[in-house]
């Protein structure tokens, strides 16, 4: 039975490998545990194993290609070295045409978001892949690209979203999109073929009813409009960078800030461009590429976007307008999901909220005096964040009774601290989870905070980084405001608000009673808790211990 070989991941952190050598060739025997390829990431270089004996029977992914973890990349088969039969998928539909070739369709990954099998048409199937365990289908919410459009191997080809997650999915293959087999809007089960790439011209030779897709569309609401180019890897290539060697993030930074690659410096392994590099790049104020002959999806680029900030903050801009007075425009499914669960929260639990005030004078000059030999030291930026976080995580092992849930008439108290970080994208609000919080460092927890919000605005968390969490932390003070009222994120018993860091006279008192007034740096806190299982006097007491960890900071940063 052929066995397939999968791009492995190399760390907890890391979700694509380029490889960088085959070792063997199609038709060549190998061992069990004999190095087979090597491959190359942001922080390792290694050589993989084979998972089984037998032969080469077929490579899926050429040497310098970036694929995401668990992609297959090449086949062991038992016999001779002829091109190996894969294992049905789920999604049927087996061929019924050009018997010279029999190839069947692999199992789609269950973790990785890029699965490809190659269709009797000789075109690539493009599948809904599974985003999670408990997850089975998914909803199309927007098309990157329309049919006719030449496509890159880990481009972002559409969105999709579950119950857990948003997450771009990148094309599986290089190649011309040669047909939209199911709509944006549409809901489908894990491993519907969803598109094609390649196989003929647009809308041609997939095998004929793909069970589970909705229709084949002629077009997709998707950024990218400028008419289809032959399917000429090459010019795309250079002109995207693909010969360098860098990631698809890497790469979507680049196109997004109109950045030629080759003038980055990279500092990964064999010049390698790193996310760091083209970020850093453009910090410095790297010149971005001439402007190419103005497609019509640059053309169309809203007004008042301005110079790109450098940040990967931003979700793919659509190129239409965005709503316009009058109009009526439906609800994603991400909003949809935030409503419902909102609605349901106030239904559920019995909203209180109790706003203290917090002296963070300490905490600002520590941070300004530490800030740059820290980042420079660590990596990571120093934020306000982490020392809030450390002081909640303290204060709820002594306080478990924040840290429990209610579970049909009986209370909860949740073993591990996780504490979900709550982030505002441009199409919603994700809350990521930092699980195990009271086992992590200062750095640790600065380190969780910036990754997990970094990936959920590049679409790139997994499920059960958005799920388990005991008590969750908002920030909406970064925009300006006092202090809010947050909705408890069910089913956890307390929501922590963060207000806007303002300069205020405050009355101090020394040691011998006398009163003065000074400048002070204050921020508000804002509990939101239920009070089937929190009285408001436990409230209290957690957020004066909050208080008073923060203002009588003494705890090493890293």
């Amino acid at each position: 039975m052929p066995t397939d070989v999968v791009m492995p991941q190399m760390g907890e952190s890391i979700f694509e490998g380029t490889i960088t050598k085959w070792l063997k060739k199609p038709g060549d025997s190998v061992q069990r545990d004999e190095p087979l390829f090597e491959i190359s990431t942001d922080k390792v270089d290694a050589e993989i194993p084979s998972p089984a004996s037998g032969t080469l029977s077929e490579i899926k992914v050429d040497a310098g290609n970036t694929v995401q973890i668990n992609t297959v990349v090449a086949v062991i088969g038992e016999g001779d070295g002829a091109v190996a039969s894969k294992p049905a998928a789920a999604s049927p539909a087996p061929p019924k045409q050009e018997p010279a070739k029999a190839e069947k369709k692999p199992e789609a990954p269950q973790t990785a978001p890029a699965p490809a099998v190659v269709s009797s048409g000789g075109g690539t199937d493009v599948v809904m892949p599974q985003m999670g365990e408990s997850i089975f289908e998914g909803t199309i919410t927007k098309w990157l690209k329309k049919v006719g459009d030449s496509v890159q191997r880990d481009e972002p080809l559409f969105e999709i979203s579950t119950d857990k997650v948003d997450a771009e999915i990148p094309s599986p293959a290089s190649g011309t999109l040669s047909e939209i087999k199911v709509e944006a809007g549409n809901t489908v089960q894990i491993n519907t073929v969803v598109a094609v790439i390649g196989g003929g011209a647009a809308k041609t030779s997939a095998p004929a009813a793909a069970p589970a897709a909705t229709s084949n569309a002629a077009a997709a609401s998707g950024t990218q409009s400028a008419p289809a180019a032959p399917a000429d890897e090459a010019p795309a290539a250079a002109a995207h960078g693909e010969r360098l060697r860098s990631s698809p993030l890497v790469r979507k930074i680049a196109k997004e800030h109109q950045l030629d690659l080759r003038q980055v410096p990279g500092t990964g392994s064999s010049g390698r461009i790193t996310k760091d590099d083209v970020l850093q790049y453009i910090e410095k104020g790297g010149a971005p590429k001439a402007p190419a002959a103005a497609t019509p999806a640059a053309a169309a680029a809203p007004t008042g976007q301005g110079p790109a900030a450098p940040k990967l903050a931003a979700a793919p801009v659509p190129a239409a307008a965005g709503p316009q007075p009058g109009e009526l425009v439906a609800l994603t499914r991400m909003r949809s999901i935030i409503a419902q669960r909102m609605i349901d929260s106030k239904r559920t639990s019995a909203h209180v909220h109790t706003v203290f005030k917090v002296d963070l004078t300490r905490i600002v000059k520590i941070r300004e005096k530490e800030k740059a030999k820290y980042e420079q030291r660590n990596g990571v930026k120093l934020t306000y964040m982490p020392f809030i976080t450390r002081a909640v995580v303290a204060t709820l092992r002594k306080m478990p009774i924040v840290n429990a849930s209610m579970e049909g008439d009986a209370i909860r108290y949740h073993q591990n601290v996780n504490v979900g970080i709550a982030v505002a994208l441009d199409w919603g609000l994700i809350v990521p989870v930092i699980k195990q919080a009271e086992e992590k460092s200062f750095l640790g927890i600065a380190r969780s905070i910036a990754d997990l919000a970094e990936r959920a605005r590049g679409k790139k968390l997994k499920p059960d980084e958005v799920g388990s969490g005991t008590i969750t932390i908002t920030n909406p003070g970064i925009f300006g405001e006092q202090f809010g009222t947050p909705i408890i994120n069910q089913p956890e018993s307390a929501i922590l608000g963060v207000g806007g860091l303002f300069k205020e006279p405050t009355v101090l008192t020394d040691k011998d009673g006398n009163d003065s007034i000074a400048i002070r740096s204050v921020i508000r806190l804002t509990l939101g808790f239920d009070h089937r299982i929190i009285d408001g006097a436990d409230a209290g007491k957690f957020m004066a211990e909050v208080k008073k960890y923060l203002e009588d900071w003494s705890e090493e940063i890293g």
